[in-house]
């Protein structure tokens, strides 16, 4: 009923002013006044590529057709009704057109595209929504805080769940120096809003982002994504041409010094693991236009800023495991029904997190140059002995900063490599993956021979002791500290601080009430493991260091859980 309401009274923001941007302003803030050259740029470069060669151009539009029409006819809604004749009357003629024609053609689609894809900031949404939305969250964590007004009182509960870590001061250094990228895990769809609120705390510039186009049919997620730089990504669409133009895009914003932020992963982790293949399309949107800056003698550095999502609790985590342990997690892209779609979920999402201290970590990395070299204050690269040297060095040939479509390509698989690593040593374990790891742990040594799909299966079968889990769970936090000590992994204050009978009975709480099924659940002086599955989802994130904090009692075990990562 409430997403019925809210879909029928689109959302506005009444009695805001007209807003003229200061120089002091982020630079995002400007954004509006070039948007239109903005997609001028992307729509000249991308058709001065094709044009010059007509079998490429005709390739380019043949492309288009042909997997626009299969998507247009899969779809049957009103978009299909509306341009499925224009693509099939398009593919009969392309044959027939002269070079002339097909360029008009081409710049067309390509000026659709781009437009489609080009996001909007509004300044006064932006103040709005930096004011509004701790409060909006944290009174639908307390509902009794919402009668205080959104824009009145303290967004102490939000404060409480929300923990941001790292070398902020580095970052905020940086910012107006050249253009920062933040790359970080992806758990949720919910992401980009912690994320964002994270950025704000902590003096940091709002930034740019792509969010996949399913996400705009939420009205309240719309509204602000649409006024607050989000550039919308259609995932249905397969046509070459829209990849160039999306790629092209992000490239664009960062080549103009917007800070921006995407996904390395692509989509979120369904089995809960952290990304250890990162895909390098709009990875390498950036590194290109370090190199397009240099090109023009544009002294703009670029910083990727590696970054963790830590959560405690997982809004969609029921959704994405079943999605992973099935055949269509394989090939499925777009969720579209799951916990993130219910307003009902959000609600009781948020409700369950006011108890979580520091139920949210985001974590800052340590930012490093698009060639892995990590910078100092200054944005200046460092190689691995702490000597300065000019990143730009890395794009020249003969003392001349060139573009090289291969040699860049090169260097981002090389700094996809290196934000994987990254990833695993910025990752926070918190406490529901560190018990929720034991508990799976003890389920595989209790069920040798056993494969996965069979265990998925003992819902309520498997119980481990109370007290031997408490010992076992102290014995592995212990292993994980001597791993934070090496810099290997990191853990949350909860997991450092709780005793292990104190984490026990923080998991189960969490568990307990929110998610349809429960993790595992206290019988007597037992502890029954109730939906495997969930389970394996908050555990999968210590399948890196599975080996490494198992007694050589639970090694076996141990390794079998360390194999779910080689081949993901």
């Amino acid at each position: 009923m409430l997403k019925r309401f809210l879909s029928e009274r689109p959302l506005r923001l009444p009695h805001l002013k007209p807003y003229v941007p200061r120089p002091s302003d982020p630079s995002i803030f400007w954004f509006n006044s070039e948007r239109d050259d903005v997609i001028s740029d992307v729509v000249s470069r991308i058709c001065a590529a094709h044009e010059t060669d007509r079998a490429r151009l005709e390739m380019a539009l043949n492309d288009a057709a042909f997997h626009e029409i299969r998507r247009l006819e899969k779809q049957r809604d009103e978009e299909a009704r509306e341009r499925l004749g224009y693509w099939r009357s398009m593919v009969r003629r392309i044959g027939k057109m002269d070079d002339s024609e097909q360029r008009r053609v081409l710049h067309t689609i390509v000026t659709n595209m781009a437009r489609d894809i080009a996001g909007n900031f509004d300044p006064r949404v932006y103040r709005f929504a930096r004011l509004a939305a701790p409060r909006l969250i944290g009174g639908v964590m307390e509902p009794r805080r919402l009668t205080e007004g959104l824009m009145a009182g303290s967004p102490a509960s939000l404060d409480r769940v929300l923990r941001v870590q790292g070398d902020l001061d580095h970052l905020r250094n940086l910012q107006d120096r050249g253009s920062l990228v933040f790359v970080p895990t992806h758990s949720s769809n919910l992401d980009s809003i912690v994320l964002s609120q994270a950025l704000e705390t902590s003096g940091l510039p709002p930034v740019i982002y792509g969010a996949g186009k399913n996400l705009f049919t939420n009205p309240i997620i719309s509204f602000f994504m649409h006024n607050l730089g989000a550039y919308r990504v259609d995932r249905r669409i397969r046509v070459s041409l829209y990849k160039h133009v999306l790629k092209l895009y992000s490239q664009v914003m960062i080549e103009r010094g917007y800070h921006s932020l995407f996904f390395p992963g692509g989509t979120r982790s369904r089995s809960g693991m952290i990304e250890r293949h990162v895909k390098l399309g709009l990875l390498g949107s950036a590194v290109g236009a370090f190199t397009t800056n240099r090109v023009r003698r544009v002294d703009r550095p670029v910083w990727f800023v590696p970054t963790t999502i830590n959560y405690a609790l997982v809004l969609e985590a029921e959704t994405l495991i079943k999605d992973w342990l099935t055949e269509e997690g394989q090939a499925r892209y777009i969720i579209e029904d799951d916990e993130f779609s219910r307003i009902d979920r959000w609600f009781a999402f948020f409700r369950k997190m006011v108890g979580m201290r520091g139920g949210c970590i985001i974590r800052f990395g340590e930012p490093i140059d698009p060639f892995g070299n990590a910078v100092d204050a200054e944005g200046q690269s460092l190689t691995p002995t702490g000597r300065s040297i000019d990143a730009g060095g890395y794009v020249e040939h003969r003392g001349k900063a060139v573009i090289d479509a291969a040699r860049d390509a090169a260097y981002t698989r090389e700094l996809g490599e290196v934000l994987a690593e990254r990833f695993e040593k910025e990752t926070v374990l918190m406490s529901t993956q560190v018990v929720a790891h034991v508990l799976f742990r003890d389920l595989v040594q209790q069920t040798p021979g056993m494969d996965l799909f069979t265990r998925m299966r003992l819902r309520g079968e498997i119980g481990v002791d109370a007290a031997t889990l408490c010992r076992e769970l102290g014995e592995t936090r212990d292993r994980l500290f001597v791993l934070e000590r090496q810099g290997r992994v990191r853990t949350s204050e909860v997991v450092k601080e709780d005793s292990p009978e104190e984490l026990l009975e923080r998991a189960l709480s969490f568990w307990n009430g929110y998610h349809d099924s429960t993790a595992a659940m206290r019988e007597g002086a037992q502890i029954v493991i109730g939906d495997p599955s969930l389970l394996l989802y908050y555990q999968n994130r210590c399948v890196p260091f599975a080996e490494d904090i198992a007694s050589p009692e639970q090694l076996k075990a141990a390794s079998e859980i360390a194999r779910l990562g080689v081949h993901r």
